[in-house]
């Protein structure tokens, strides 16, 4: 089949500006990491360990964990309350079901964290953990725990005051730039120098703030119709979603900071 001659030479210029450029090596470099193979895995071992983490957390606290996963993910009333369904507990606490509870979160957090922690050595080029490795896991599993609920508290203290939306992007940026610079820095063993990871580091949180724009947008209408279509458990595709989303964003932000600073 003959393709026309302006197609030919529109196709030919794309594919001369695609070939070398940073996209090309981004793609490349995603690629080479096993992209979607670990942004699965990211993914399932997240759900693992936050449903019994929240659960948890929900039936020895005095306050609702839930609520800062619905704020994260941007619902509104409706699916906030599909959300507090899913992890609606009992007063009393059976010792069997905690202990579950706490060994599923601790395993998932430390799947989540060695997961990542691989990918980074790949994308950094980096193997050596160093001793103690798995504390370090678990330390980044605390860690990224913290940071979720400094997120909430920033956004619960900002959403009242004047251009509190602005207020909270701003240092809602500054405080996940700095969750993961110090998060590459940490699970590389300080092997990889500070410097090299800002850019990294700086895309990671930019691609996170459109994260949480998009699934202000998306989740609500998608947590409904799920929970409308397959009950509750609906809720749990939705999150599952949204964690292989988090993984994607995490590891396309180090990948793009990463080969951006190499060409420069």
């Amino acid at each position: 089949m003959n393709v026309p001659a302006p197609t030919r030479a529109v196709s030919e210029r794309v594919h001369s500006r695609y070939a070398g450029s940073r996209l090309q090596l981004i793609v490349a470099r995603l690629r080479d990491i096993g992209f979607f193979t670990s942004i699965t895995l990211f993914g399932a071992a997240f759900l693992l360990s936050t449903l019994p983490f929240i659960i948890l957390m929900s039936s020895f606290a005095n306050r609702r964990i839930e609520d800062d996963l619905s704020h994260h993910l941007g619902l509104n009333e409706q699916a906030s309350r599909i959300v507090e369904q899913l992890f609606s507990h009992s007063t009393s606490r059976a010792t069997p079901a905690v202990v579950i509870a706490v060994v599923l979160s601790v395993i998932g957090a430390a799947g989540v964290a060695g997961t990542l922690q691989n990918d980074y050595e790949r994308i950094f080029g980096t193997i050596h953990h160093g001793k103690g490795n798995a504390l370090r896991l678990l330390i980044w599993a605390g860690g990224i725990c913290g940071w979720f609920m400094f997120d909430a508290l920033i956004s619960a203290g900002t959403r009242p005051l004047p251009a509190g939306g602005l207020l909270n992007a701003l240092i809602g940026f500054v405080a996940t730039y700095g969750f993961f610079w110090w998060s590459m820095h940490f699970l590389l063993a300080g092997n990889v120098p500070w410097a090299r990871l800002r850019l990294p580091a700086a895309v990671t949180a930019t691609l996170w703030l459109a994260l949480e724009g998009l699934a202000a947008l998306y989740f609500s209408s998608t947590i409904t119709s799920d929970s409308r279509i397959y009950g509750t458990i609906g809720v749990v595709f939705s999150l599952l979603t949204w964690f292989i989303a988090i993984a994607a964003v995490i590891l396309i932000g180090a990948v793009t900071g990463e080969v951006w600073q190499q060409r420069r």
